[in-house]
């Protein structure tokens, strides 16, 4: 016990070097490249200096990926916490529209093997919402459930889905409540776990770690390889290190007591990273935000470019307005792309292409590894190169990017994550 402690440890500590080391020797890059647009420096020197950074970001990244992929398995290897007691808890999922699998996703709720009772509360924002008809269909399969509809098109801020929630709060009886997105379908036994995490001493918010299922056709696909082989591995560094602090809007538990002392739902209506903020201000008053070894299916169902990497955009760039340094730290998850730039800035040097043999191998051990995790098997490996660099343009792009474009909607995003409608649209 006391090796693998020690074992755990150094694994730890190597993953901050790196991880600290990933913003120095990015932010290497920026100033040399101002230094070298001031001065005269002769071309060979340039491109010396070039291949040696992004060499670096690589051999980084291939490091990040091993480790990432060795740790994996012990996200869910964790011990569950079992409920002392089942209480009353209010369930509430806000809609918007026919989303695909969306009956499947919320019946995935209402068979809960939890003794205690539990109310439904769905919500929407327009009387002739689609999304009505598989509320309608719930209650037929279910006729039992405790169900409740709210239609409210009042709204108190950009965030609509916190306008929603605020107005089916309403509507919510117990005090134990759980916000569940549309688009999530959750194991049986998903409520006895976040119940039995929040009653811990000192859990504050519970949230869940999310995976993801494609709907069929390649830019699902690649969205859902983005989160099953970039966003996931990043969950268990940033836990195994202790630099992260997530709290994922997929899934959140948390009492109506510790809701109010943050300012109800209310205070979160102008931000385009509610949970990430929402979490923050539990932290804050001293409670844990808890992650437990459960993972929930997320639905990745962009249907075309346009919406990939519209959708692909607004989630790297609310991760940007959350976590500044993080997110530039997140490069360590892009070591093919830098590779790649190694190969292209040498002119097809040897150990260019052995470092970029290096990362394809790593990615690929990576999504193995996650695939035993996930239960599923290891397919779509030959496309997985083609998804990396699809998200390293986004990635880089986010760093220009101020704006988003929400449901139809483009805003403006401060440096705070708060959300401003744009004006001129």
């Amino acid at each position: 016990m006391l090796e693998r402690q020690s074992l755990n440890t150094l694994r730890a500590a190597a993953l901050r070097r790196i991880s600290h080391a990933m913003p120095v020797t990015l932010i290497a890059l920026v100033a040399m490249t101002a230094l070298i647009a001031g001065h005269r420096v002769p071309a060979a020197e340039v491109q010396r200096i070039v291949v040696d950074l992004v060499s670096a970001c690589a051999a980084f990244g291939v490091a990040y990926t091993l480790l990432s992929a060795s740790l994996v398995g012990r996200f869910l290897a964790r011990p569950r916490a079992a409920p002392v007691a089942f209480p009353p808890v209010t369930l509430m999922k806000p809609l918007h529209g026919d989303e695909w699998r969306l009956v499947e996703h919320l019946a995935s709720f209402l068979e809960q093997d939890y003794p205690g009772p539990i109310q439904y509360v769905f919500g929407v924002q327009d009387a002739e919402d689609p999304a009505l008809h598989a509320i309608a269909e719930l209650r037929a399969r279910y006729p039992s459930a405790d169900i409740a509809t709210v239609v409210d098109a009042r709204l108190y801020g950009p965030n609509r889905k916190i306008s929603n929630l605020v107005n089916m709060l309403e509507q919510a009886r117990h005090d134990l409540l759980c916000f569940a997105d549309s688009d999530v379908r959750v194991g049986r036994d998903y409520l006895r776990i976040v119940v039995g995490t929040l009653q811990l001493p000192g859990v504050g918010l519970v949230t869940s770690a999310y995976r993801g299922v494609s709907a069929p056709g390649f830019w699902p696909r690649a969205s859902a390889a983005s989160t099953n082989y970039g966003f996931f591995p990043g969950v268990v560094i940033g836990l195994a290190t202790g630099l992260a602090r997530p709290c994922f809007g997929q899934t959140i538990a948390i009492d109506r007591a510790t809701l109010n002392r943050i300012g109800g739902l209310g205070h979160y209506v102008h931000h385009l990273a509610e949970d990430h903020a929402i979490g923050e201000a539990v932290r804050a008053t001293g409670a844990l935000v808890a992650i437990p070894p459960l993972l929930v299916d997320h639905a990745c169902v962009e249907a075309s470019s346009r919406i990939y990497f519209r959708h692909e955009s607004r989630w790297s760039r609310t991760i940007r307005a959350a976590d500044p340094l993080g997110h530039l730290g997140a490069a360590l998850m892009h070591p093919l792309p830098f590779a790649l730039l190694a190969v292209l800035a040498s002119s097809g040097n040897e150990h260019a292409w052995l470092l970029t043999g290096a990362a394809l191998l790593a990615r690929w051990m990576l999504k193995w590894r996650v695939d035993r995790v996930f239960g599923q098997p290891f397919s779509d490996w030959a496309c997985l190169p083609l998804y990396d660099l699809m998200q390293f343009l986004i990635y880089v792009a986010s760093f220009g990017l101020s704006d988003v474009v929400w449901r139809g909607r483009r805003f403006r995003v401060d440096p705070g994550g708060r959300l401003t409608p744009r004006l001129d649209e």
